[in-house]
């Protein structure tokens, strides 16, 4: 267990990033992937705000996964994507991701990143933020030699991007917090482990 890490808690996710984010943070974790149908609960909520949308896929990861981690802090995430208006899923495959990308070129995308956490099937706290990334004008052959690059990494990946790694060719200027742009809140969810006294206050 990491000397910061009280108790290790459970990860509901898949994401190499929020993995990396508590892992370089110090924080003790096993990851549980959540098995929910994402794309259900985002029809459920049609006409919803993509930060509420964000916040209650998060809640849900963590409390479907808490159910089977009885007495475990457990932590969800998740990240929407908006450009223009069009609220954008993780990419299909490598032609969804260019068409994507094609529709982000020269646009600012705003990105909502949301974290929840439950224990025992009840959720205990929910916190989000959001960012602004200006997209440059990406022509076709950057976008074939950017997924070349990049597929199928970034398959997982709202905005079909790795600001840690090749997608940060995509933007000319970005607004907002770097781990919330990475897919997860840290800094709050930090705040939120230490008054629940998982970490270390």
């Amino acid at each position: 267990m990491n000397l910061l890490t009280r108790e290790t808690i459970v990860l509901a996710s898949a994401s190499t990033s929020r993995a990396a984010m508590l892992r370089d943070a110090g924080v003790g974790f096993d990851a549980a992937p959540a098995s929910l149908d994402e794309r259900a609960l985002e029809v459920e909520m049609a006409g919803a705000e993509p930060a509420e949308i964000a916040q209650a896929l998060a809640a849900a990861k963590a409390a479907a996964v808490s159910v089977s981690h009885p007495g475990r802090w457990v932590l969800g995430s998740d990240s929407i994507v908006e450009v223009a208006g069009t609220r954008f899923d993780k990419p299909a495959g490598r032609d969804d991701a260019a068409r994507h990308l094609a529709a982000f070129s020269g646009q600012t995308m705003s990105l909502h990143s949301a974290a929840a956490l439950a224990r025992d099937g009840r959720i205990d706290w929910v916190g989000s933020d959001f960012a602004r990334l200006k997209v440059r004008d990406l022509s076709a052959d950057f976008i074939a030699a950017y997924l070349d690059s990049e597929w199928p990494a970034i398959g997982g990946c709202a905005g079909a991007f790795r600001i840690e790694g090749a997608g940060v060719h995509l933007f000319e200027r970005v607004a907002g917090d770097y781990f919330t742009i990475l897919g997860m809140p840290l800094l709050a969810v930090l705040g939120a482990l230490r008054e629940r006294g998982a970490i270390t206050a």
